[in-house]
């Protein structure tokens, strides 16, 4: 009896983070809105303008630390951090940092919901028959095409492709050196949007946010999209295994 106790008690201890997260995510949806938002952007640019020039490199970690919380707690926001980092550092500059703070925030939650969830998830599916087998086998044996079209499709929600590895078990170091490569396109974009938005707030407008999904920008990504799943082409004709 005490031990059947115990393994729960170690049942809950792990859950206990991502319980954590996804609260405090409810929570930060319905909190956050006004104060991560572009409004909130443009109101406070010239004191983040002073404080960067003052205090750069507590600048750089504060932006990080905050990105990092954004993206762990699956807050509303990570669009306007992304643009407020090409606004602070330039749109190389605060892509680079966006990458990293987003690579490291997807990373604790990916491990949160993997150790809550994921293990025995994933050995329900691998244990299973018939079509939910296939599946699994089918995601396994293609693990890096998976998650490379996951962070490349701009359709996909983020949160959801840092869940979704999690539950399949994805070993840890594919998943950061997907999700680090994979954002890129979409950081640079959108960083490249901030980075301009000091014309934008002179003139009074507002950025155009669905700029991604102009043909110009869209193509090239859907075509990235598309050689990430060209693997699976192959290995379907060769029979060969991804490593």
């Amino acid at each position: 009896m005490l031990e059947m106790t115990q393994i729960q008690k170690s049942g809950w201890t792990r859950r206990l983070p991502l319980i954590l997260i996804l609260a405090v995510a409810a929570i930060g949806a319905f909190t956050l809105k006004d104060y991560l938002s572009f409004e909130a952007l443009r109101d406070n640019r010239e004191a983040l303008i002073a404080v960067r020039d003052s205090h750069f490199a507590i600048t750089v970690l504060g932006f990080v630390l905050t990105y990092v919380v954004i993206v762990a707690f699956s807050l509303p926001g990570a669009l306007i951090a992304t643009l407020t980092g090409g606004f602070l550092f330039g749109t190389f500059g605060g892509s680079a940092l966006s990458v990293t703070a987003a690579t490291l925030g997807a990373t604790v939650i990916f491990l949160a919901a993997r150790n809550g969830l994921g293990e025995k998830l994933k050995a329900r599916m691998d244990a299973a028959e018939g079509t939910v087998g296939k599946i699994s086998k089918g995601l396994d044996e293609n693990q890096w095409s998976m998650l490379f079209f996951m962070r490349l499709v701009p359709v996909v929600p983020f949160f959801v492709a840092n869940l979704v590895p999690a539950f399949l078990a994805v070993p840890l170091h594919r998943y950061v050196i997907s999700t680090f490569l994979g954002i890129i396109p979409g950081s640079l974009v959108y960083s490249s949007v901030g980075a301009g938005l000091g014309e934008v707030f002179a003139r009074g407008e507002t950025p155009n946010f669905g700029i991604i999904f102009e043909p110009h920008i869209l193509l090239p990504i859907l075509g990235l999209s598309a050689l990430s799943v060209l693997p699976v082409l192959i290995k379907a004709i060769t029979g060969k295994k991804d490593l």
